[in-house]
């Protein structure tokens, strides 16, 4: 690395099973613009939610996270909620569903909707 280049952490991390699954949805859409966006709103249980959609256009300050063939989108509100967390991908029982897994939640509820910080 030259002195001008810089280690910028990755703010959001997405699973191999996440990053395999939206891959499959945005091959079964054939739009390969699509990108998961990954949001919190206030409410839920605990406080703040988390929220998933998919985006083809993103906002000037939105933050674009690429991984290879797919991309996270997250907007500067929700960003500071979401630093350090890992976006997952889970088929049980419930359903099948992507899930944020989250350092900074001080309190979740039992179904890892929503969290408290």
């Amino acid at each position: 690395m030259s002195g001008a280049e810089s280690f910028v952490p990755t703010p959001l991390m997405l699973s191999a099973g996440a990053r395999a699954r939206l891959q499959s949805m945005i091959e079964e859409e054939n739009n390969h613009e699509l990108k998961l966006r990954v949001y919190v709103t206030g409410g839920g249980c605990s406080g703040f939610q988390y929220g998933f959609d998919f985006a083809e256009d993103i906002a000037e300050d939105d933050t674009l996270i690429p991984f290879g063939e797919v991309s996270l989108v997250v907007d500067p509100l929700s960003y500071q909620y979401l630093v350090g967390s890992t976006v997952d991908y889970e088929e049980g029982l419930a359903g099948a569903r992507f899930l944020v897994q989250n350092p900074n939640a001080t309190t979740t509820c039992g179904c890892g909707a929503s969290f408290m910080v």
